[in-house]
């Protein structure tokens, strides 16, 4: 127990250091009138362990897109989009995957593999990006703290994976996506 809280505040204190390192150029630049804005990227958890990168077809950055729109719309931080572009990455590979057959895993569908006779939709629903993020995004918000935990603790929670591990790998290619795409 003493060292989960001795880890939490080393956290904090990390975090309130960054916050301090970030916000002081940029609270210095915006102090010059005539100074141009300047793009800082700030990664707000370090990956865990090694990490697994696929390069993105149209259909596949689509789908990035919209689980980014739905994150926006449910008012939600770009760490949201992060945990579920890293689930998703693991689940389909960020594609709308359909029945598949003997191949299928029980009645899993969607870019989140969610399942019809678990509650998370109908196939239709579950079939449609938008639909499919606000439900692993709802079932996210339902996490206490899943905004400080690690990804895959966050994602596991909500997905009940039988590989819990596995969101881990994907971290900083969705890190990397949100950067690229959240304010296009």
């Amino acid at each position: 127990m003493n060292t989960i809280i001795r880890k939490s505040m080393l956290s904090v204190a990390g975090l309130a250091f960054a916050g301090g390192v970030f916000a002081g150029p940029i609270t210095a630049h915006a102090a010059t009138p005539d100074a141009k804005p300047v793009a800082v990227a700030v990664q707000t958890a370090t990956p865990q362990g090694d990490q697994s990168r696929i390069t993105l077809n149209d259909e596949q950055t689509a789908n990035v897109k919209a689980i980014i729109a739905a994150t926006k719309k449910a008012g939600l931080p770009e760490r949201a989009a992060v945990i579920s572009i890293a689930t998703s990455l693991q689940e389909s590979k960020l594609e709308n995957l359909g029945h598949l057959g003997d191949a299928n895993d029980h009645d899993s569908l969607g870019l989140f593999q969610q399942r019809p006779t678990s509650g998370w939709g109908t196939p239709e629903q579950i079939t449609d990006p938008a639909y499919s993020t606000t439900a692993f995004l709802k079932g996210l918000k339902q996490v206490d703290g899943w905004q400080d935990m690690p990804l895959t603790q966050a994602a596991q929670t909500v997905q009940v994976s039988a590989y819990p591990d596995a969101y881990a790998q994907w971290e900083q290619q969705a890190t990397d996506l949100v950067a690229q795409h959240w304010n296009s």
